[in-house]
């Protein structure tokens, strides 16, 4: 193992001379493998190693948020949708609102989103909240549906359903 040095951190890596012509570096499960032709000299390759050294510790960090994201099991995407189907068909009839496709994705910006097509999508990331969290936000992004901002009316609609939503609101920032 050899090691580079990126943002005060220290990248370990393998090493494999092979019979090739160029210079590959692989990242899997979280290890850097530098693979090279045979004959390449050592100061060749730690410079190769060192120029690619951000890009080594950007993948390195991706792989490590796409483990996490890994970590929400199935049962848990399997609640968020009994949830989220519950509490849309609950606001539907007293919001007298209808949506129009309802969506659990892996969204990296916020909890949820309505679109003016009435279209919610419901960030998977919920299925590790609370229900009433997740009630929450499904009741926010169905307020959009009558009021496509948050104006102080779209505030006191919510409220009216759910007069308590501050405290959830709070969970997730």
């Amino acid at each position: 193992m050899k090691n580079i040095k990126y943002n005060d951190e220290v990248i370990s890596y393998q090493l494999i001379r092979s019979k090739i012509k160029n210079m590959y570096i692989y990242i899997r499960d979280g290890k850097v493998i530098v693979k090279v032709p045979t004959r390449l000299k050592e100061k060749e390759i730690d410079e190769f190693v060192n120029r690619k050294a951000r890009w080594i510790y950007e993948k390195i960090k991706q792989e490590k948020e796409m483990l996490k994201e890994e970590k929400i099991k199935l049962e848990d995407i399997n609640r968020l949708e009994t949830i989220v189907k519950k509490t849309i068909e609950k606001y539907e009839t007293l919001l007298g609102e209808k949506t129009n496709k309802v969506r659990i994705k892996n969204i990296k910006y916020a909890w949820g989103s309505c679109s003016s097509n009435r279209n919610i999508t419901i960030n998977q990331k919920l299925a590790l909240k609370d229900e009433k969290v997740i009630e929450y936000v499904v009741l926010h992004e169905m307020c959009h549906l009558t009021y496509m901002n948050h104006s102080k009316s779209f505030w006191q609609l919510l409220e009216t359903y759910m007069p308590q939503y501050k405290e959830y609101r709070k969970t997730l920032q």
